[in-house]
Parts: structure tokens; C-alpha cells; sequence
């Protein structure tokens, strides 16, 4: 059979990721001995694991040739160097059997919504990822069945309901947070805090007395303020570490990205445009005068364009006309920040991602920009886009900060009031 390319993502700007397989069959991660194959190949960096799943660098590919199936004795042969049998927690649920030697637990807390289950298929996708929790108070057994069936090597678990909370976050490395409610035509992100607090304060409880070390992800929204939710309910718990707190801002990256490189005629993979600020309305800032490759814009569009990234979700909830939110765009955005925390913490050294995060750039004490990050976390803060920025930009830098410090403070209210 032919050669078949399978290319993951064209996740940011600047590289490129390559799955190559020999065979139209599926390679899965359930290893049959009945599945006979007359070669197979693979192939495995073991420092950075995938190009352009995150959009950044990383070097390595996998490669599998075959001429009718892509697991059989061979390949379960081939594959033994790079892949051991897990005995099963008798408490938990596995549905798969092999995972990779060196690799990192994920659990996504709401992993039966709409973010949850396309956001936990493409962690499935990591070969970073040897265990994938899924947690979520209903449905999450047959998510995590579906996902089984996917050919790659990362073991599923599913979690259902607060008693088995703890549990899925044992051992976990990253913790990543979609739950809550979506926002619905004519709702604002404010209307959903009562709502995501909650639910939010809840489950980082959670994380603080079962994995404190973890990276935390918070997707739920409004960002602006559950993330000081989250930061107070730690530092509550006295495990606060700032450096492993993150607000996932990146869609708002990618939007920028795409309609920068619509408007501009230009190669996705080659543009990159930092945001600042929040995760809502104005205080969502494009910092379009730094935009890679270099770029230029008129005052009309950079006016058209900053208002369309900062209002591209209120765009797709209208669209979906009550059906929901960015589910896919957010998952998509939410798994790149996943595989660069994991590449971050498997020592890549070149990893920068925008993430809303305490911060010192400003006077606000959370703020979004583009980070440093290894494997304590947020190693630094890049301060330079905030330098040399046009007269626009530096009124909206300005005419942002008193609507998220009100998110801020919102939420640091909240949490101690609890």
C-alpha cells in the first residue's frame, strides 16, 4: 500500500511536525497478537517528541512502514524498547494497555463537555503523554472508551463524580480546566462567575491536596478571574506556587494568528502575534506593531482587526445561536499550551507561549503576555513587547487595565469570602 502522511497541527509559527505511516490501517495502542505485519519502523527523539503539535520547536517524528497492518508480532517486537505493559489500579478504569517508558500523566477536569472531549482527544494525540485522566461529574466512562479506540500509545482513565476526584489527580504532572458552563447568546463572561467560580474553587481544592506540584491550567471561564480564584484557594492551602499557575489565553494567539495571516496574504506557520492583557473583550490586546514576520498595517485595520480577536467569541456563540461556545477553536488552543508545558517540562529550552499569569509587567497583579517556560513552570516574563509600543496600542494597554483589575479583584473577593 501506499505511504500515508499524516501531518499533526500547524499549531503556531515555527515548525513543522511529521507523522509518516506505510500502511492504510490503523496503529493502535492495544496490542493484538493476531494483527500480522511485514515491517514496522518507529522511530523516536527522545528529548522533544513532536515538531509542531504545540507550534514550537521540537524535534522528532515517528515513523511506521508496513504493507498490510501496522501491529503485529513484528511490530510489538519493534515497539518493546519504547513501550512496556501497566499493570491496572483495580480503583480506576484502564482502557488501554501499553504506554511509552518516559512520558507525563494529563488529567482535564471537565472532560465530558464541549471543550473536554475534542481537547482530550488531541492530549491523546501527545506521544508525550504515557496516562490521560478524565474526570468530569457524568458521561466521562464513555468518552474515555471512545478515546481508547484511538491507535496511540496514551493510557485512558476515567473519573465520575467528586469521590473519585482525588484519584484522578494522583501523580498527575499537568491539570488542565475546561469545566463550567459555555457562554450562550447574549451572555457576557461575567454572568458566567457565580457559575465557573465555584466549580472552579472546587476543583482546584482538589488539585492542591492531591498533585500541588502540578502545572494548572484554567480554561474556565471568566480567565480574569478564576485564575485569582485559583492563586487565593492555594495560597489558602499553602502550596501557592505562581510560576505553575496558568490562564490559557491562547486563542486569543491563535485568532490573532489566523486573521493576521488572512488579511496580510501570508503563511500561517510564519506569523506570530503576541496578545496581552486578559481573556475578555478590550482588555484581550493584539500587539500588532510586533508581529513576526515583520508587518505592516494601516490604522483601519489594525482597528478592524484588535476588534474582531477581541470579539471572535461572542462571533462564534452567535453563530452556534445557543448550541454553544468556541468548544473546537478552544480545545485546539488548549492542547498546544498542554504540549508546550509537557516539552517545557521534559527540557526543551526554547518554549514561549502568551498565558495569563501573576505578573510584574504592570501595576495589575495577574496579566497576560508571552512567557518563558521549563520545568518549574514560568521562568520568565517577556517584557519586551511591551516596550516600543505604538500610540494605540499603549491608550488600549491603558484603557484596559481598570476592567481586569475589577475582574481581578472580583475574584480574590470571592475566594476569601469563602
Amino acid at each position: 500500500m501506499s505511504a500515508i502522511l499524516f501531518a499533526v497541527g500547524e499549531m503556531a509559527a515555527a515548525s513543522a511536525t511529521t507523522l509518516s505511516v506505510g500502511s492504510a490501517t490503523s496503529c493502535g495502542s492495544i496490542v493484538s497478537p493476531k494483527l500480522q505485519s511485514k515491517a514496522f519502523i518507529a522511530k523516536c527523539n527522545t528529548r522533544n517528541y513532536l515538531r509542531n503539535f504545540s507550534g514550537l520547536k521540537a524535534e522528532a517524528f515517528v515513523r511506521c512502514e508496513s504493507e498490510s497492518s501496522f501491529l503485529g508480532n513484528e511490530s510489538v517486537a519493534a515497539l518493546q524498547q519504547s513501550i512496556t505493559p501497566k499493570a491496572r489500579n483495580k480503583k480506576q478504569r484502564s482502557w488501554n494497555h501499553v504506554q511509552p517508558q518516559a512520558s507525563y500523566k494529563v488529567a482535564v477536569l471537565g472532560a465530558s463537555g464541549g471543550i473536554g472531549q475534542p481537547l482530550a482527544l488531541l492530549i491523546k494525540m501527545s506521544p508525550l503523554v504515557s496516562s490521560l485522566h478524565l474526570y468530569d461529574i457524568a458521561n466521562v466512562k464513555g468518552v474515555a472508551a471512545d478515546l481508547s479506540y484511538c491507535n496511540t500509545p496514551a493510557q485512558v482513565f476515567d473519573f465520575t463524580g467528586a469521590s473519585e476526584l482525588a484519584n484522578s489527580l494522583k501523580g498527575v504532572d499537568v491539570v488542565v480546566i475546561p469545566a463550567g458552563v459555555p457562554r450562550k447568546p447574549g451572555m457576557t463572561r461575567d454572568d458566567l462567575f457565580n457559575i465557573n467560580a465555584n466549580i472552579v474553587k472546587g476543583l482546584v481544592e482538589a488539585v492542591a491536596d492531591n498533585c500541588p506540584d502540578a502545572f494548572i491550567h484554567i480554561i474556565s471561564n471568566p480567565v480574569n478571574s478564576t485564575v485569582p480564584i485559583a492563586a487565593e484557594v492555594l495560597k489558602q492551602k499553602g502550596v501557592y506556587d505562581p510560576k505553575k499557575l496558568f490562564g490559557v489565553t491562547t486563542l486569543d494567539v491563535v485568532r490573532a494568528n489566523t486573521f493576521v495571516a488572512q488579511k496580510k496574504n501570508l503563511r500561517l506557520i510564519d506569523v506570530d502575534v503576541p496578545v496581552i492583557g486578559g481573556h475578555a473583550g478590550i482588555t484581550i490586546l493584539p500587539l500588532l506593531s510586533k508581529t513576526r514576520p515583520s508587518t505592516t498595517f494601516t490604522d483601519e485595520e489594525v482597528q478592524e482587526l484588535t476588534v474582531r480577536i477581541q470579539n471572535a467569541g461572542t462571533e462564534v456563540v452567535e453563530a452556534k445561536a445557543g448550541a454553544g461556545s468556541a468548544t473546537l477553536s478552544m480545545a485546539y488552543a488548549a492542547a498546544r499550551f498542554v504540549e508546550s508545558s509537557l516539552r517545557a517540562l521534559d527540557g526543551d529550552a526554547d518554549v514561549y507561549e502568551c498565558s495569563y499569569v501573576q505578573s510584574d509587567l504592570t501595576e495589575l497583579p495577574f496579566f497576560a503576555s508571552r512567557v518563558k517556560l521549563g520545568r518549574n513552570g514560568v521562568e520568565a516574563l517577556i517584557s519586551s513587547d511591551l516596550r516600543g509600543l505604538t500610540e494605540y496600542e499603549q491608550k488600549a494597554l491603558e484603557a484596559l487595565k481598570p476592567e481586569l483589575k475589577a475582574s481581578i479583584e472580583k475574584g480574590i473577593t470571592y475566594a476569601q469570602k469563602q
